[in-house]
């Protein structure tokens, strides 16, 4: 009876070691949860402050040579919030990381940025189209598709919850695109409300 105890031990101690190996497990939960508190705070001031509304501006004529100063606006606070989620990120990840002897940056997380970086840097890049052409309605929610395909396609190689927390951020982002109106709303709920609850349960679920 020892014998079998000791020998499941030994195969759960195996796994585990195989697993810190080939996934990155150092994501904190409450880097999600501080996302989402971004991502809350900065939808809310850009609608009620800078009176960003997708389904005035899904088709306007804005241009390289002509954008409104409310539009620049969005675009940097989109961006400070952007800073602050990845900073935030890093810092409780690296805590996450020493808290279990391992190091934050190493061969798994190398792979993880590497499988997110190509659906990121495509978004990125369609969407700079999307503001060259006058397409601003559609800016929040292809973030959200791309985002999502990066979640998916890194998935792999940290916690199997992203994987499903990537197809909502894709579907989300697919609802924004046909009910343009409503982009900004729907931003707010995959990148604050939906980042929130999985922040939770990963903390719960993982790091107490």
């Amino acid at each position: 009876m020892k014998e079998n105890q000791d020998y499941t031990r030994d195969l759960a101690e195996i796994r585990l070691m195989m697993e810190r190996s080939s996934k990155f497990l150092s994501l904190s939960g409450w880097a999600g949860i501080m996302a989402g508190i971004y991502a809350l705070a900065g939808a809310y001031v850009a609608y009620q402050v800078f009176d960003f509304t997708p389904d005035e501006s899904a088709f306007s004529t804005y241009n390289t040579d002509n954008f409104s100063s409310d539009l620049l606006k969005v675009i940097a606070l989109a961006l400070v919030i952007l800073v602050l989620a990845i900073g935030t990120a890093i810092i409780l990840s690296h805590k996450k990381a020493v808290k279990r002897g391992e190091k934050l940056w190493n061969a798994t997380a190398k792979r993880v940025i590497i499988n997110m970086a190509v659906p990121l840097m495509v978004g990125g890049l369609l969407i700079l189209v999307l503001i060259s052409k006058g397409f601003i309605g559609f800016i929040a929610p292809f973030t959200l598709i791309f985002y999502g395909l990066a979640l998916y396609n890194a998935s792999k190689f940290t916690y199997g919850e992203m994987r499903s927390l990537g197809l909502i951020e894709i579907g989300l982002g697919l609802l924004g695109s046909y009910f343009v109106g409503y982009g900004l709303l729907l931003w707010a709920m995959g990148f604050g409300v939906v980042h929130i609850i999985y922040g939770i349960y990963m903390h719960y679920r993982y790091e107490r």
